[in-house]
Parts: C-alpha cells; sequence; structure tokens
C-alpha cells in the first residue's frame, strides 16, 4: 500500500514515471459482481513523437467475462494490433482473473489480485504473466484505484534479457450528473521492478477521463468509459481510449 500511495504521490507533484502500456490498456478495479456476464470491448490509438516515426498504432480486443463466485471474475477476449502502414491483424489470446482479497466495503481500502496470461500470435515472442495487487478506496465524492502490475515473458526467442517488469495505473473521479462521472486515468512502466530505468528513459502518459453507465431492463447496462492522454520523454505523444461493456 505504501508503494502504490508513493506513486500517487509522484503524479501529483508531477514526478518522471513511465508508462508504456497498449493504447488500449484499461484501468482494473477490484469489484466482482457474482453471476454477473460481460461483453467486453476495448479500443486505442497513440501518436509517436516526431523522433520515433510520427506513425499511429492502434490495438483493440473483445472478450467475454463472467462472475464465477462472489470472490472470483474470470474473463478471455482475443486482441487485435496495427502497426503504423500496416493493416489490422490479430494479436493475442489473454485470459483474466481477479481473486477478491478484502470483502467489499468492510476496510479503508477494497484489495482483488489480479492475473492475466497472454499466448501470442507469434510464439517466438514467448508468453507473457502480469499479476499484482489492486486498491479502491473511497476520499468523501472522489473514488481512487491504484494498480502495481508485475509482468514478465517466458519462452521468448528474442534476444535481450528477462526481467520481472512493475508497472502501475491509476484513476480518480468525480460524480458529475445522474451516473456520469469525470476524472484523471494515468498508465505506466518502471522498467525491472527492483531497479528503474534512468530517468531519460522513463515516461508516463496522464489525462481526463469520461466514464457512465447506461441502464436497461433488468440487470442490464452498458458502462463506457475514456479517456485522452498525453505522453512525455518516451511516451506516445497522445493516446485516446474507449471501452464498453455490456453487462447482463
Amino acid at each position: 500500500m505504501r508503494s502504490a500511495l508513493g506513486l500517487l504521490g509522484a503524479l501529483a507533484l508531477g514526478l518522471p514515471v513511465i508508462a508504456l502500456a497498449d493504447p488500449d490498456e484499461y484501468i482494473h478495479t477490484p469489484n466482482i459482481e457474482y453471476g454477473e456476464r460481460e461483453i467486453d470491448m476495448k479500443y486505442g490509438t497513440e501518436k509517436e513523437k516526431d523522433e520515433n516515426g510520427g506513425g499511429r498504432t492502434s490495438a483493440g480486443s473483445i472478450g467475454f467475462g463472467y462472475g464465477a463466485t462472489q470472490w472470483w471474475f474470470t474473463e478471455a477476449y482475443v486482441k487485435y494490433h496495427k502497426e503504423p502502414g500496416d493493416k489490422t491483424q490479430y494479436d493475442a489470446f489473454e485470459w483474466e482473473n481477479k481473486l477478491l482479497v478484502t470483502e467489499p466495503n468492510r476496510y479503508f481500502v477494497d484489495v482483488s489480485l489480479f492475473t492475466e496470461f497472454e499466448v501470442p500470435r507469434d510464439r517466438d515472442e514467448g508468453y507473457e504473466l502480469r499479476f499484482g495487487p489492486l486498491f479502491q478506496w473511497d476520499t468523501g465524492p472522489l473514488r481512487w484505484n491504484a494498480n502495481l502490475l508485475f509482468g514478465r515473458v517466458f519462452h521468448s526467442k528474442e534476444e535481450g534479457p528477462r526481467v520481472t517488469e512493475l508497472g502501475y495505473q491509476f484513476q480518480v473521479k468525480y460524480p458529475l450528473i445522474h451516473d456520469v462521472e469525470v476524472g484523471v486515468q494515468a498508465f505506466g512502466e518502471m522498467g525491472k521492478w527492483n531497479h528503474w530505468e534512468p530517468r531519460e528513459e522513463q515516461s508516463h502518459k496522464i489525462g481526463p477521463a469520461v466514464l457512465g453507465k447506461v441502464k436497461l431492463e433488468g440487470r442490464q447496462a452498458i458502462r463506457y468509459n475514456a479517456a485522452w492522454l498525453i505522453g512525455s520523454n518516451a511516451a506516445p505523444r497522445n493516446t485516446f481510449r474507449v471501452q464498453a461493456e455490456y453487462e447482463f
């Protein structure tokens, strides 16, 4: 928890932290609704800086999730990717799981454990495992999310060291009107978990977000959120990301 608060402090002070997340990366929350099913669609596009070619990279995914128990949520989805000048193509299959650690609203902070396993289209890239704690708490009308995610690639045939890297996700939101909220989102990676990259190689992206919910019949609903993120240092110049979930 101290690490999460330290990271939030760095963001508030404008200190450099890095964010090299995929353009369709989204904020994971610890909430689990037993019996809920959802169809989840995500899309993101980012503009590279001129010194990195100035092209635009896009990524997206579609998945199906299920609240299998009161403490376990699982989701499987396929990912698509587009490099500048190339066609959109299938990129990977991923399987996500969330395990509830604390009883919701019982303590100051809600905590879940997140895991994600990725199988890429190109098996020479290896398999990727990401895992880490998800934190959520409220201060007055504000809701805060701070996640620390560790990632490592296994069985890759590509050259280079294999290290465990540390990334973060951050969000704070405020209820505006009805079921609409406004807030701030941020994504990043610090490099090796116990030895961060040099400052000039670090980057982060952060920006405003809008979130909302459209209620349908019964327990059906559509949740959405979108953000415009500005990057610094090694991050893309700007990123637009959007997510829509149909819950039933």
